[in-house]
C-alpha cells in the first residue's frame, strides 16, 4: 500500500464518525466505574479513576467548542464527578454531543484551538483521548477493552505526528518497545508511553 492509499485509508471516516464509534465503545466504561473504584490508580500516573473520568469529562466538553472554531479551555479541571450521582449519564450526553459538533458541515475545515493545528488533527486529538482514555479506565477498574479497529490507524498517524510535541510537553511518555507483529492497537498504546501488557 502506497501513501496515497495509506491517507485515503485514514480519511474514509469523518472524525464525527470515528468519534461515534469510539463514544460507544467508551460510554459503557465510564458507566461500569463504581463508586468504590474511584480512588483506583490508573495507567496516568498521574491521575485516579475519578481524576481520569473528570480529565475525560473536560475534553468532550472542550473539544465541542474547538469543532465550531471556540476557544477552550483547559485551565481548571471541573469535578463533574462530584457535581452530583448522574455523572455517567452526563458524560454520555456530553460524549453524543462531541460526535454531533465534529459531524458538523465544516468542522474539519481550516485551522482550530490557540495553536492554530489543521481541524481534523485536532478532532483526532479528542479521538485519542476518548479511546486511549478509555482503555485505561477499562484497565483500572479490570475490564477489557479493544478499541474499534476503524479508529486505531487514523490515531496511529496522528500520534506519529504529535509525538514530538507530545513528549516535549509531558503529554505522552517514551514509547514503549513491544514486537513488530503486535496488533494495531497494542503498538499504539506502546507509542503514547503506556505498557499494554502490564496489569
Amino acid at each position: 500500500m502506497d501513501e496515497n492509499d495509506t491517507q485515503e485509508q485514514q480519511q474514509a471516516y469523518g472524525i464525527g464518525e470515528l468519534l461515534a464509534v469510539a463514544a460507544a465503545r467508551a460510554v459503557p466504561v465510564v458507566a461500569g466505574i463504581g463508586d468504590t473504584t474511584l480512588s483506583a490508580p490508573t495507567p496516568c500516573a498521574d491521575y485516579d479513576v475519578k481524576a481520569l473520568v473528570n480529565h475525560l469529562f473536560q475534553v468532550v466538553v472542550e473539544f465541542q467548542k474547538l469543532a465550531v472554531k471556540k476557544d477552550s479551555d483547559f485551565a481548571v479541571t471541573v469535578d463533574r464527578v462530584g457535581e452530583g450521582p448522574d455523572w455517567r449519564e452526563r458524560f454520555a450526553g456530553e460524549a453524543e454531543a462531541l460526535a454531533a459538533a465534529w459531524s458538523a458541515p465544516g468542522a474539519e475545515d481550516g485551522t482550530s484551538g490557540a495553536m492554530n493545528m489543521p481541524a481534523r488533527l485536532v478532532g483526532s486529538m479528542a479521538l485519542l483521548d476518548l479511546t486511549v482514555h478509555a482503555w485505561d479506565l477499562a484497565r483500572a477498574t479490570g475490564r477489557p477493552y479493544e478499541a474499534p479497529p476503524e479508529v486505531v490507524a487514523p490515531l496511529a498517524a496522528a500520534v506519529a505526528e504529535l509525538s514530538p510535541t507530545a513528549r516535549t510537553m509531558g503529554v505522552f511518555g517514551e514509547p514503549v518497545e513491544v514486537a513488530a507483529g503486535a496488533p494495531p492497537f497494542v503498538r499504539l498504546l506502546a507509542a503514547t508511553g503506556r505498557d499494554p501488557y502490564r496489569e
